[in-house]
C-alpha cells in the first residue's frame, strides 16, 4: 500500500521545506509520496520545488500562472501512483503527524473518504468569520446532502484513490471542497470524521482564501446536489448500510 500526499502550493517558500521535513519524518505503516505542484508561484516556492524534485525527494508539477487550489489539486491526481490520497495545504496549519489515524479506516476497510476535523480536535480558532463560515458550509452540506459533518471546508481530506479520481472534478479554486464533499455523498461513499490538530495562520502570514470564496462555495454545494456520477465500479459503488 501506498499513500500520496497531494501539495498545492502558490508562494510558499516560508513554510514549505519545514512542511516537507514534518512529511518526510511522520512514521506511516504504509509507504508514500510527496506530489507538489506549484501553482505559478513568484516568490522563490518553484526554485526551491524544481531543486527537490532533481534530487528524487518529491515528484513535481509545475502550472505557469497560478490557476487555484483546485486545478493544481487535479493536476496532482494525474500524477497519483498510490492507494490512498490526502491532500496538505502548503503552510504549517496542518500537521502531518494526523496521517497516520486519517488513513487507518481506509487500511481497515471501513472506510473509503476520512475527513480531518478541526471542530472535533481542541483547537484555536481562525478568524471568527473564518471559523463561523465553516460552520455555515458544514451545517447546509449536512441540510442539502442528509450528512453529519462538523468540518466540510477543512484541508485533511483522504480517499481511497479509486473514488478521488471517479469524481470527474471541475474545480479549480477552493470550490474543491464542496464539489468533493457533494461527489462524495452522490457516489454513496460514507464520509468519516476524526478529530486533528489545526494552528491557524493569519492573512499576514499568507492565508489566502477570502469571503467570496464562501460565496462559491454555497454555490458549488447547491450545483452539485443533482450530479449523476459518470460510471460505477468496485471503488465507486454505493455502500451497504
Amino acid at each position: 500500500m501506498k499513500l500520496s500526499v497531494i501539495v498545492p502550493v502558490y508562494n510558499e517558500i516560508a513554510t514549505l521545506e519545514t512542511l516537507l521535513d514534518r512529511i518526510n519524518r511522520v512514521p506511516l505503516p504504509v509507504d508514500k509520496e510527496i506530489i507538489v505542484i506549484d501553482d505559478g508561484s513568484t516568490d522563490g516556492t518553484r526554485d526551491l520545488v524544481e531543486g527537490l524534485a532533481s534530487k528524487g525527494a518529491i515528484t513535481a508539477r509545475f502550472h505557469q500562472r497560478n490557476i487555484g487550489k483546485g486545478g493544481a489539486i487535479r493536476t496532482g491526481i494525474e500524477a497519483v501512483s498510490g492507494d490512498i490520497v490526502i491532500i496538505q495545504d502548503g503552510d504549517l496549519e496542518y500537521d502531518p503527524a494526523d496521517y497516520r489515524k486519517l488513513i487507518q479506516p481506509i487500511l481497515d476497510g471501513t472506510a473509503r473518504a476520512v475527513y480531518g476535523s478541526r471542530v472535533l480536535g481542541k483547537n484555536p480558532k481562525s478568524y471568527l468569520r473564518f471559523y463561523w463560515g465553516g460552520r455555515v458550509l458544514s451545517f447546509l452540506a449536512n441540510r442539502i446532502y442528509g450528512t453529519q459533518i462538523t468540518d466540510e471546508p477543512t484541508c485533511y481530506k483522504v480517499f481511497k484513490t479509486g473514488v478521488l479520481r471517479s469524481m470527474a472534478l471541475e474545480c479549480t479554486g477552493f470550490e474543491f471542497c464542496p464539489e468533493v464533499t457533494a461527489k462524495l455523498v452522490r457516489l454513496g461513499v460514507r464520509i468519516k470524521e476524526l478529530p486533528i490538530s489545526y494552528a491557524p495562520r493569519s492573512i499576514k502570514e499568507g492565508k489566502k482564501i477570502r469571503w467570496t470564496d464562501g460565496i462559491i462555495a454555497i454555490w458549488t454545494l447547491w450545483k452539485y446536489r443533482n450530479w449523476v456520477p459518470p460510471t460505477h465500479d468496485a471503488d465507486r459503488a454505493p455502500e451497504e448500510s
